[in-house]
């Protein structure tokens, strides 16, 4: 199936580490929102941890960022101030075009769909009905969420899509032909690190897969990934 490389959706799911790892995945967020300004991109947030980003050759320059990221850190959370370790799941997928959304038939049966209110900076700019949509694919376990698109609708259209383009991509890691093989809920797998970003005691990035390191991790979380993509390259 052909997908756009165009428009990238990822998403930061925090793991181990309490108050530090959710303070971790805001952190990752926040490094391809700078990353993706930097490079001139299109981004916005679809909800609390989703960001789409459009440009040219997005998501073939971001998809290796899939996988879980460590951190190493004093903690800004702890009085003691003690070293920390936190982890995060970066998910990164493609946007389907409408055309190849549509040949991806879920049945009813396996979704699930919620609706809640799309959350803002508070005040008068929350949003008072429930136009944000939940979708959960209930034989994988499997959730896709919009709160950026203004109607009920509209959120439920993106959240079906981003959902689809999931079960496609795990589709083609289990080698299946068809979403009816796919029965087994989806867990993540932590502590199978692509990253570790240390800040104490020394600083340092370092690549799993290959074992480059450089030392430049405030600049990597400035949003300079490129200083990454080019090691990794």
């Amino acid at each position: 199936m052909t997908i756009s490389s165009k428009i990238v959706i990822i998403s930061v799911l925090a793991g181990a580490g309490g108050d530090d790892a959710k303070d971790w995945a805001q952190m990752l967020l926040n490094m391809y929102l700078r990353y993706a300004d930097k490079r001139g991109w299109k981004r916005r947030l679809i909800n609390d941890v989703t960001l789409e980003i459009s440009g040219d050759g997005a998501y073939e320059r971001l998809k290796g960022e899939y996988g879980v990221h460590r951190l190493v850190r004093i903690s800004p959370f702890d009085s003691k101030g003690l070293r920390h370790t936190s982890f995060a799941l970066v998910e990164v997928l493609p946007e389907l075009p409408a055309v190849e959304a549509s040949r991806v038939q879920i049945p009813e049966k396996d979704i699930k769909v919620e609706f809640y209110r799309a959350g803002g900076p508070g005040g008068q700019n929350v949003n008072k009905v429930e136009t944000a949509v939940r979708v959960v694919h209930i034989p994988t376990g499997l959730v896709a969420a919009s709160q950026a698109e203004r109607g009920q609708a509209s959120n439920r259209d993106k959240a079906m899509n981003l959902l689809k383009a999931r079960l496609i991509i795990l589709m083609q890691e289990k080698h299946e032909q068809s979403l009816e093989n796919l029965r087994v809920k989806v867990k993540p797998e932590w502590g199978h690190e692509i990253r570790s970003y240390v800040l104490h005691p020394y600083k340092q990035v370092k690549e799993h897969a290959t074992g480059k390191k450089i030392s430049r991790v405030e600049e990597v979380l400035a949003g300079d990934l490129d200083l990454l993509i080019g090691v990794k390259n």
